[in-house]
């Protein structure tokens, strides 16, 4: 007698049906913590279509399988960070000028969206995986070619003070992941105020590395 209302209680979790788009990205959203808290290997089209409150059913209709769902989340990080480099790039400014910018925003984003970044540039690539489609591979190439440009930019102008461009422009960057990383994964550190370690962190890197 007590099944009937155990399987009315789960079906009355369920959500009713919302607009797909709206529903995507909550799916991406909730796998995304998923992802972070459980690894790769741990999550389940189940868990995360029960955590969002739709069926595996309806899940599958916006995702085919958990692969799809990662690909789409490192996808859109790349997506992002190309269109904001693009646009520091064309601004006429000085080179140093659009690499801080190109940092700071890199930065930020990191720390808006500590998930997502986690399982892009922190969490191993999981083994059982699919491997990233060559265009994902080169969405990620050209967020890092545009800000090692504008680094060559001051290489050519002769304003490093050492190493090459692309010695420069990679330690500017894991610098920079350094401070994020750590951030994300220790959030009950006594860290010193955000703005200000972001604030420390690129007037450090740049006046380290960059004679006015």
């Amino acid at each position: 007698m007590t099944a009937a209302p155990a399987t009315t209680a789960r079906r009355s979790a369920r959500k009713a049906k919302g607009d797909g788009h709206l529903r995507r990205a909550e799916i991406l959203e909730v796998a995304e913590r998923i992802f972070i808290a459980q690894g790769y290997e741990g999550a389940t089209i189940r868990k995360i279509a029960d955590e969002v409150g739709v069926s595996s059913t309806a899940l599958y209709m916006h995702f085919p399988d958990k692969d799809a769902i990662l690909l789409e989340i490192c996808e859109r990080t790349f997506r992002l960070l190309l269109e904001r480099n693009r646009e520091f790039a064309a601004r006429p400014l000085d080179a140093v000028v659009r690499v801080k910018m190109m940092l700071e925003a890199y930065m930020r984003w990191g720390l808006e969206h500590p998930n997502a970044y986690q399982l892009v540039y922190t969490a191993p690539r999981p083994l059982s995986a699919s491997l990233w489609p060559e265009d994902t591979v080169d969405l990620s190439t050209q967020c890092y070619v545009i800000f090692c440009n504008a680094v060559r930019e001051i290489a050519a102008a002769g304003r490093l003070r050492t190493g090459t461009a692309d010695t420069a422009a990679q330690a500017m960057w894991m610098s920079c992941h350094g401070v994020v990383a750590l951030l994300a994964a220790r959030p009950n550190f006594a860290w010193a105020d955000r703005e200000e370690l972001i604030r420390v962190t690129l007037d450090g890197v740049l006046n380290g590395l960059v004679v006015d």
